[in-house]
C-alpha cells in the first residue's frame, strides 16, 4: 500500500484527510501544535502542554464511530465559567496527556478509541510559540503572526525544537509528501521552519504536493494567487521544491463570492497557470469547490480522487 505523509493543522487538512481515508492508502497526518487561540490557547497556558485543538480535530475527521460519539467529543460547553467555549476533545486530550506521558501517546489511545484509520501525529511534543520577525519587532504566537504577516520577514520557534522521530521515520518512508490546505503561514509553514523536516525532505526522493487553497485567508495571504502560495512554501523547503500542485479551476456561486469578498475580504484565489508551470511543478487542476452550510470547501472525494491518481501515475 502507498503510503502518504500530509502536513497541516487547522481545518483546512481536514477536509482532505475525510476523502483520502475512503482509498486504499496508509496516510500519515502530522499536525501543528503551536496554536494559542480560543481554547487550545488557554489549555495551552494553564496546563503548560502543545497545543491539542488541531489533532483533536484531525482525530475526528479520520475517525471510524457512530454521529452521537463525534457530536460528544466535539460539543463545546456554552455556559460562562471555566469550561465555556472548551470542546471536550480538547478536554480528553489534555487529561490523555497526563495520564499517557505525552501528547503523542495521548493521540495513539484517541487514534484505537475513535477507530482512526491512519496515523495522526504531532510535530513535537513541545510546548511550543511561533515567532514572526520583523524589522525591529518580533511577533510572538500564531494570532500575532497571522494578523502582521505584510510586516514579517521570517518565522522561527520560540526555542529549537525537538521534532518526533516518529514523524521523520515517516517521511523517509512515504511514497508522496503533500502540504495541505490551510492557513499559509500558521499551519503548513511551521512543519517547514525544523531543521529534522527539511533534513528528512531533503533525503527522500518522494515528490511533494501542495493542494491549493480555495480563497485567500485575510491578513495572511490577501491578493495571493496559486503562484504565489507555491513561491512562498518553495522559499521555506531549501532544497527541495513544490513538483505537483493541485488547484481550483471551477467557478464560485455570485451570490457566496460577493458574501465572502463584503464580510470576511476572502477572494477566491486566482489559477495563474503559466507562472505555475514555470516554477517547474506539474499541475493538475478541476474544478475543486463544494458549498457546505453557505461555505466554500474542497470537495473531498474529488480532491482525495486526484491525490491518488497522481500517486498511483
Amino acid at each position: 500500500m502507498k503510503k502518504i505523509v500530509i502536513f497541516g493543522g487547522g481545518t483546512g487538512i481536514s477536509s482532505i484527510l475525510s476523502g483520502l481515508k475512503l482509498f486504499p492508502v496508509d496516510v500519515t497526518a502530522v499536525i501543528a501544535v503551536s496554536d494559542d487561540g480560543s481554547s487550545t490557547g488557554i489549555l495551552k497556558e494553564e496546563l503548560d502542554i502543545p497545543a491539542v485543538g488541531d489533532l483533536g480535530k484531525v482525530l475526528i475527521t479520520m475517525a471510524n464511530v457512530d454521529e452521537d460519539f463525534l457530536k460528544l467529543l466535539s460539543y463545546r460547553f456554552e455556559k460562562d465559567g471555566t469550561l465555556h467555549n472548551h470542546p471536550v476533545r480538547n478536554i480528553l486530550l489534555a487529561a490523555l496527556i497526563d495520564l499517557k506521558g505525552d501528547l503523542t501517546e495521548a493521540t495513539k489511545y484517541m487514534s484505537n478509541l475513535l477507530r482512526v484509520k491512519g496515523t495522526v501525529l504531532p510535530l513535537t511534543e513541545e510546548k511550543i510559540e511561533l515567532i514572526g520577525h520583523g524589522k525591529g519587532m518580533d511577533y510572538i504566537g500564531e494570532v500575532a503572526v497571522s494578523q502582521n504577516i505584510k510586516d514579517i520577514e521570517y518565522l522561527t520557534y520560540d526555542h529549537p525544537i525537538r521534532v518526533n522521530q516518529e514523524v521523520v521515520d515517516k517521511i523517509l518512508e512515504a511514497d508522496m509528501i503533500i502540504l495541505s490546505p490551510g492557513s499559509l503561514y500558521t499551519s503548513i509553514i511551521p512543519h517547514l521552519i525544523t531543521p529534522a523536516v527539511l533534513d528528512a525532505l531533503g533525503k527522500t526522493s518522494a515528490p511533494i504536493m501542495y493542494i491549493s487553497n480555495l480563497v485567500t485567508q485575510p491578513g495572511e495571504t490577501d491578493g495571493y494567487s496559486v503562484s504565489d502560495h507555491v513561491r512562498v512554501l518553495n522559499r521555506y523547503l531549501g532544497g527541495r521544491k513544490v513538483d505537483l500542485v493541485i488547484a481550483n479551476n471551477g467557478t464560485v456561486d455570485r451570490e457566496i463570492s460577493e458574501r465572502y469578498r463584503t464580510k470576511e475580504n476572502k477572494f477566491r484565489v486566482e489559477l495563474d497557470r503559466d507562472k505555475v508551470k514555470k516554477m517547474k511543478a506539474r499541475l493538475i487542476t478541476d474544478d475543486l469547490v463544494r458549498i457546505e452550510q453557505g461555505t466554500i470547501v474542497h470537495d473531498e472525494l474529488k480532491t482525495a480522487y486526484l491525490v491518488f491518481s497522481a500517486l498511483m501515475g
